[in-house]
């Protein structure tokens, strides 16, 4: 019995240590799958860092669909939410969640194809179903943006990957339109507060909204495409830009944007800091009034004012100037060409023009109102002017006055930084402000915008501006800037048209 009862203990004692040995394995087991999951977790964003960035105008909800605050575009596109079509830096189309795309001869029928692997944060799966249901909703809700859709006729998804648009007409413009709200791709299943959450396929997600303070973007675990550079961004806004330059001095931020010239300027002198520049949607424009009762609604004497206007020198003058231009479509633009030629400076030619015009004309002078910001600008362009013979009153207004004087049409020049993508279109349209109207313009104008294709369509804009620039419709004086600060310690940002879009992705600190 006594043998038996030692080897019933020692059979017991095996039993203990194998199960014990197991139970370590398991456990070592177990955690290295844990282990491994969160270095998987981990290495899935390419640095753990945060980095806080400094903008003014802080959006009161993050709702993309239904808030036209440009702040929100400015944070939450291509960061947040993706696009069918994306833009490079040049503002040239790229591939977004499409990664192509064909369009018929007759320009009626765009065919997209998704890219592989598409998600959304929450892990759902994004197919071309997807795709479909936001134009559909687009459309239906009116979102902001939803307007440039206004040529769909039909949408379809023959499968998973690919999305079909019909046009009622061809619009070559769909594809940039694609790459704006109008393009956002969102997730049908998704049941979120909008105003405050956001839920889309992009690099990161919203971790918190607070209203007027910030931002604060994580990276996207389920992202299907590159990580992003930093594990967490914040976007902190500011009220003004003096303490938004000091939270930068005091390293409470990491890069401040959008920053006006002079301020840039200040920056530059701090060695702590780097400042750089790049290309803006925005054109500075001497606008004429081409009313009847203008003495501008003559083209001889709008080409005497180009004559006379030296923009080299204006642009050359002005901080936030890029570069110099010629006509309504800017660097950045589809259909850009440089026009600067039509009109080079030449004060005797202008006032041999302007000699036609005797001294009747002009009443006491050229009504030049502008409001307080360009007093100076308008005082270098009049003192141009008067070289050439051509009298010239300048008014500088705040800017109630000055909307009322544009509004009644009481001024024959006056000074506008026109913002977006489109500003040459108000050439094509005799109730904008400057009331150009020209009919060989305005065909070509609607020429191009039913053009089948991309190509045509920048043919026709080009030749569209060029027309316009000859009649001298207006003045166009210069591309604007944009200005970022940063610590040095910090790379990856984007210079070009971050007072619209701020792509957030390869910013990180080293």
């Amino acid at each position: 019995m006594r043998t038996q009862r030692n080897d019933a203990w020692k059979r017991w004692a095996v039993f203990v240590a194998v199960a014990a040995a197991l139970c370590m394995l398991l456990w070592a087991g177990w955690t290295l799958l844990k282990d491994s999951h969160v270095i998987d977790h981990v290495s899935s964003i390419q640095s753990d860092t945060a980095v806080t960035i400094g903008v003014p105008d802080a959006p009161s909800s993050i709702d993309i669909r239904t808030d036209d605050n440009p702040a929100i575009e400015q944070a939450l596109l291509g960061n947040v939410y993706e696009t069918l079509v994306s833009r490079g830096q040049d503002n040239s189309l790229t591939a977004g969640l499409a990664k192509q795309w064909d369009v018929s001869e007759d320009g009626l029928t765009y065919t997209f194809t998704l890219q592989s692997g598409l998600r959304f944060s929450n892990g759902h799966a994004l197919d071309s179903s997807d795709v479909i249901w936001s134009l559909q909703q687009a459309v239906q809700q009116q979102y902001v943006g939803s307007e440039a859709l206004d040529h769909l006729a039909e949408v379809a998804n023959p499968d998973k990957d690919t999305v079909t648009i019909t046009l009622s007409s061809p619009d070559p413009t769909l594809p940039r339109t694609l790459a704006g709200r109008a393009g956002i791709v969102y997730d049908e299943d998704a049941s979120i507060d909008y105003a405050h959450q956001a839920l889309g396929s992009g690099p990161f997600t919203v971790s918190e909204f607070r209203q007027g303070v910030s931002i604060a973007l994580r990276g996207n675990d389920s992202y299907w495409g590159q990580a992003p550079a930093s594990s967490q961004i914040t976007l902190r806004y500011f009220a003004d830009e003096s303490s938004m330059v000091e939270a930068l001095r005091n390293g409470e931020i990491d890069m401040a944007l959008p920053l006006s010239a002079a301020t840039a300027q200040s920056l530059s002198e701090d060695p702590t800091l780097m400042v750089a520049t790049g290309e803006s949607l925005n054109k500075t424009t001497l606008v004429f009034n081409n009313d009847a009762d203008s003495i501008l609604s003559d083209s001889q004497m709008r080409q005497a004012i180009r004559y006379l206007v030296d923009t080299a020198v204006i642009a050359q003058s002005q901080a936030d100037a890029s570069q110099e231009l010629g006509g309504p479509i800017g660097p950045l633009d589809p259909g850009y060409e440089d026009l600067t030629d039509l009109f080079p400076h030449d004060t005797d030619k202008g006032a041999s023009l302007a000699s036609y015009f005797g001294t009747s004309y002009y009443g006491g002078g050229l009504r030049f109102v502008v409001q307080q910001q360009y007093a100076q600008l308008a005082a270098t362009i009049a003192s141009q002017i008067e070289q050439g013979g051509v009298p010239v009153n300048v008014e500088a207004l705040a800017e109630n006055d000055y909307q009322v004087r544009i509004d009644s049409r009481q001024f024959d020049l006056t000074l506008r930084t026109e913002d977006g993508d489109d500003s040459a279109a108000q050439y094509a349209d005799p109730q904008s402000l400057s009331q150009y109207t020209d009919s060989q313009a305005q065909d070509q104008y609607k020429a191009a915008m039913a053009a089948p294709n991309d190509e045509e369509y920048q043919d026709g804009l080009r030749a569209f501006a060029r027309t316009v620039s000859q009649d001298a419709a207006s003045d166009w004086l210069y591309s604007c800037r944009t200005f970022v600060a940063a610590q040095p310690r910090l790379s990856g940002y984007a210079t070009n048209m971050v007072d619209r879009w701020l792509p957030l992705s390869d910013i990180a600190l080293s």
